[in-house]
């Protein structure tokens, strides 16, 4: 859906400099955007790499006005949220599709003791058990699979092949992408006469409102009480989170983090991709972790930790410019040792071996 320049000032209620009639096909990157494509700018870093930009027209933050040179050669839209006008331009440009009401498909298998609310849509090939209880307004996609007794809250989405366990508990206005598994066991095992015997979990498994969980993301059942994802928290792709942990609210876990058993969190709390937190941890409210580091002991609240093993951004970074001098101190520690050879052998040369002995 095609707008011109002008159209989208007047959308965005943005101050315009530049072509009003400029056509807006669509977006892309500063990189990769064309004469008939928008792009925007946030920062003074990426200001810098719009002048190699083929971008016909660039939204800007209106406190990088200054910066610009006179004429560029974009249509220019100065707006105070530049990410966020972007994403109100490609809703624009990219209507999503229509929600269909299907109701509930004859091509999937429903237990009759399930209740579902209204304008809840069951795709063909999905699987409800006993007495699961939905909410209203839910997608369900095809494959999906409900084990019995799961309760869903309003509005929530779960794409194709999520498979949540028995007894698990989802909050209003959640999504799930596809295959994610929800309250499979804990990896849980104690050794008895040589042999690894599992230990049953008969916890469950509770994720809370405004929650959004990648692809392919596990969330493992508590061995005993419940394991928690808490409100707003929103897991990427590829993320572990093993039995009985408790996240607080609008935590972000990114790709490959994975969480041992028990560990806790606060609010607010982010980890970078690939981290690994040992079991019983706790990362306190508002605190970050930086990618592929390796947590075994707590984290502060408010703190950054780096590295393996993680600590405090400062130390971190100390100890990995030491590192890197590791070489020049190897090479300067065998000159040394070649010196201090070289007048043991004229000390013994002068005073005889039971002198050099001696001193």
């Amino acid at each position: 859906m095609p707008l011109s320049a002008g159209a989208l000032a007047r959308l965005l209620d943005a101050e315009l400099l530049g072509d009003p009639e400029r056509v807006i096909a669509d977006g892309g990157s500063l990189e990769n955007a064309g004469p008939q494509d928008v792009t925007f700018v946030a920062n003074e870093k990426n200001l810098k790499r719009l002048a190699k930009s083929r971008a016909g027209t660039v939204l800007v933050g209106r406190r990088l006005r200054d910066l610009l040179p006179p004429r560029p050669p974009q249509t220019v839209l100065f707006v105070d949220d530049p990410l966020a006008a972007i994403v109100a331009t490609l809703a624009q440009l990219r209507p999503p599709r229509p929600r269909r009401a299907i109701g509930i498909s004859p091509d999937a298998h429903v237990s009759p003791s399930a209740k579902i609310g209204p304008g809840t849509n069951v795709h063909p090939q999905a699987q409800i058990g006993d007495d699961v209880v939905i909410g209203a307004n839910c997608e369900i996609h095809p494959g999906v699979v409900i084990g019995a007794g799961c309760r869903l809250g309003d509005d929530v989405t779960l794409h194709p092949h999520v498979v949540l366990y028995p007894d698990v508990t989802i909050g209003h206005r959640v999504t799930l992408h596809a295959q994610a598994v929800i309250g499979a066991d804990g990896f849980g095992y104690r050794l008895v006469e040589g042999k690894h015997v599992k230990v049953p979990h008969f916890g469950a498994v509770r994720i809370e409102d405004d929650v959004e969980i990648g692809a392919c993301t596990t969330v493992d059942r508590a061995m005993i009480g419940a394991t928690v994802v808490g409100a707003g928290t929103k897991l990427d792709n590829l993320v572990m989170i093993a039995h009985n942990c408790e996240l607080g609210r609008h935590n972000l876990m990114v790709s490959q983090v994975g969480l041992a058993g028990s560990v806790t969190t606060g609010d607010y709390v982010v980890c970078a991709g690939h981290v690994g937190v040992a079991d019983h941890v706790h990362l306190g409210a508002g605190c970050t972790v930086g990618s592929k580091a390796g947590v075994h002991k707590d984290v502060p609240p408010g703190e950054t930790y780096i590295g393996l093993p993680a600590g405090p951004v400062a130390e971190a970074m100390k100890a990995a410019m030491a590192q890197k001098k590791l070489p020049e101190m190897r090479k300067q520690l065998r000159e040394l040792e070649a010196r201090v050879e070289k007048l043991a052998q004229l000390l013994e040369s002068r005073t005889g071996p039971a002198a050099t002995e001696a001193a």
